[in-house]
């Protein structure tokens, strides 16, 4: 074999080591244990004398492949429960799959772990494309019997705050007006599956937004480019890249994008972890922290 052909060949081998390498890493950070984010938010309008509250924000659940299942679950929920945050929102996307016959039966899966969640206040939920595409009803009966409302373009109060719950824009539920309607100018927490609904969010609505869908990318290249979004490239339900992850403060709304906690299709992460954020929220000035 001339020197040519032998560099080739070394060439394809360390390709392939490489990516059996990349994979092996990407295989264990899918099913790691979430890392706790937490950030504090000032709150227009918070009641005078009321004291912070904290928010856990759980998305992109995913049951029904290897990265989760109801044991990894419930060890999340016991994560959580760890934290005592004093309302949890649940940001869609319980479910793997894309029609109902791929999604038969993974609700359920849900809903014994999901029913020891434990929240002072309230647990909350919005639903994800991938609940939707699947079968909404399977998943919203499911919570139910976790003890868990479901929220679909609706608000509802709790304690010092009032949540407003969007539904999924990616998948063509999303109703602002209706979500909004007779909220007032209280304090408000607004939660929802995608960021594909903040351009169309009015100036002054939903001081603070929190999302997930986008699991931070998923893989992200040392360059910090994500290599898998979840949104189309149409050019109408793509997301701005500026919310694929993390605290995000515009000008008069702060948005918390959330990597999820499950894998979604894809089998791996790499560089986008999986994650859960606990939020302080109340009056003062806001500091973040990762």
């Amino acid at each position: 074999m001339g020197w040519r052909k032998r560099t080739v060949w070394a060439t394809l081998l360390a390709g392939a080591l490489s990516l059996a390498l990349l994979g092996g890493i990407g295989a264990r950070e899918i099913v790691a244990d979430p890392i706790v984010r937490t950030t504090r938010v000032a709150l227009p309008h918070w009641p005078a004398g009321a004291p912070p509250l904290t928010v856990a924000l759980i998305s992109d659940i995913h049951i029904g492949n290897r990265a989760m299942d109801a044991h990894r679950l419930a060890r999340i929920v016991d994560q959580v429960n760890g934290r005592r945050p004093d309302l949890v929102l649940l940001a869609g996307d319980f479910v793997i799959g894309h029609d109902a016959a791929g999604g038969a039966g993974l609700a359920a899966r849900l809903t014994v772990p999901l029913s020891k969640l434990r929240a002072r206040i309230g647990r909350y939920a919005v639903l994800g494309n991938h609940d939707h595409w699947t079968g909404a009803d399977r998943v919203r009966r499911a919570l139910r019997a976790a003890g868990i409302p479901t929220l679909a373009n609706q608000s509802v109060r709790a304690g010092p705050v009032t949540i407003v719950g969007i539904d999924d824009a990616y998948s063509g539920h999303d109703d602002i007006a209706r979500a909004f309607a007779g909220t007032g100018t209280g304090a408000m927490v607004a939660v929802t599956h995608s960021p594909d609904v903040i351009p169309r969010l009015p100036a002054g609505q939903a001081p603070l937004l929190l999302a997930g869908h986008t699991h931070c990318g998923q893989v992200v290249w040392p360059t910090g480019r994500g290599a898998i979004t979840v949104s189309p490239t149409n050019g109408q339900r793509l997301y701005d890249p500026r919310y694929r992850c993390g605290r995000i403060d515009d000008p008069g709304r702060t948005v918390i994008v959330t990597a999820g906690v499950g894998g979604g299709t894809a089998p791996i992460r790499l560089g986008a972890p999986p994650d859960w954020w606990l939020i302080t929220v109340g009056g003062g000035v806001s500091r973040s922290r990762r």
